[in-house]
């Protein structure tokens, strides 16, 4: 089997999407105009795809109240502190950095939404 997509029920699907085409750099692949407004991001490879809709009849996750740990979405990064740095700037909130024993450089934040987004800088791609 391959991995298709995972989904979130967010509040402001439209609104999330252009934040992450405009800053995480993922395209919309589909785009549906009326309620739940399913939105299909996917990455540069288009080998991940996150898809965001707003169905109130279903609970939404408040990610503020959840463990950074827990669960979050994570990106490579070419220079995790140029682009903490400039994710902040774009409403992101900083929640801890890691230096690993490799040289790798880890970095974690929250979007706008509270949905934490790890920032990879690796030596070694996994």
């Amino acid at each position: 089997m391959l991995f298709e997509h995972y989904a979130l029920n967010v509040l402001n699907p439209k609104e999330m999407a252009q934040w992450y085409v405009s800053y995480m750099g993922l395209e919309v692949v589909s785009q549906q105009k009326e309620a739940p407004f399913m939105t299909f991001l996917a990455d540069t490879s288009h080998r991940v795809v996150m898809e965001l809709y707003h169905r109130p009849d279903a609970e939404i996750t408040d990610f503020n109240k959840m463990h950074h740990l827990t669960f979050h979405m994570a990106f490579i990064s070419e220079n995790a502190e140029v682009d903490k740095n400039r994710l902040m700037v774009q409403g992101a909130s900083f929640l801890e950095e890691v230096n690993k024993e490799d040289g790798s450089h880890l970095i974690m934040l929250r979007d706008p939404w509270g949905i934490p987004l790890q920032l990879c800088q690796r030596t070694h791609k996994l």
